[in-house]
């Protein structure tokens, strides 16, 4: 099975324990507002890298009413759901291949969760969001972190579990990544977060934490979530959120 045919074939189960009530509320409180912070997309090209089904599509448009959206994702499935939840045009790309069509450029693109499973080709992925973003535009992404203290765990987890393809993917270093795309962008922001709430309310799926224990325990959990994003450095967190910005002289 291809890449494209499993995100096909897991689409109903992520959309389930990713997006449900508590997930979304997580993504509200810790990810939407570091992901979009000082920026204002109203009546901006944004597109929406490895889609899914738009539901980050859907809150980036409750946060800027007048921004115009689109969705990009290597699954047929996927770009029809996209579609059909927000009504906005979606493109079947592969963001790994070389030179890969990828449209119209955008003032922004922003991936969440998407970009650590186009290991196979990092430099070419990087290369086809750089062609994406206009000058002076932006790239925003949301990944798991590699500089993790438990990430041996996480990833003889993914060599074991059958919602991931180890071949495929992997967590990321901002700094290695960063590297890679210097060329077309700069830093301007880095931050690393996540706790029990990460684990257990948004990535229940992989957890295996029962969904309809989440409502139950979600505020808890997101307030033990705000004393640990206190930890300083990077090691005890799980994921970074990044902000780049395009050359503008590109």
């Amino acid at each position: 099975m291809g890449q494209a045919e499993h995100y096909d074939t897991i689409l109903g189960d992520y959309e389930q324990h990713y997006f449900d009530e508590p997930s979304m509320e997580y993504r509200r409180q810790f990810i939407y507002p570091v992901l979009f912070d000082k920026l204002d997309l109203n009546g901006k090209d944004v597109v929406d890298l490895a889609c899914a089904s738009g539901l980050n599509s859907t809150e980036c448009a409750r946060i800027f009413p007048a921004v115009r959206l689109g969705g990009v994702d290597i699954s047929a499935e996927c770009c029809a759901s996209y579609q059909r939840h927000t009504s906005y045009p979606a493109r079947i790309v592969d963001l790994s291949s070389r030179n890969a069509d990828i449209g119209m450029a955008c003032d922004t693109a922003f991936v969440v969760g998407g970009l650590h499973h186009c290991v196979n080709d990092l430099p070419a992925t990087l290369d086809n969001m750089a062609r994406l973003v206009k000058p002076g535009g932006y790239l925003l992404m949301v990944e798991p972190n590699a500089g993790f203290l438990l990430n041996a765990v996480r990833e003889f987890w993914y060599k074991r579990d059958r919602w991931f393809r180890a071949q495929e993917e992997h967590p990321l270093h901002h700094e290695k990544i960063f590297a890679l795309a210097s060329k077309d962008f700069r830093l301007v922001n880095v931050h690393y977060l996540g706790g029990p709430a990460y684990f257990l309310i948004l990535n229940s799926l992989i957890t295996r934490f029962p969904r309809w224990l989440k409502p139950l325990l979600a505020k808890p959990l997101m307030s033990l979530e705000r004393l640990y994003n206190r930890l300083p450095g990077s090691a005890p967190y799980p994921m970074f959120i990044a902000q780049w910005q395009r050359h503008r002289d590109a």
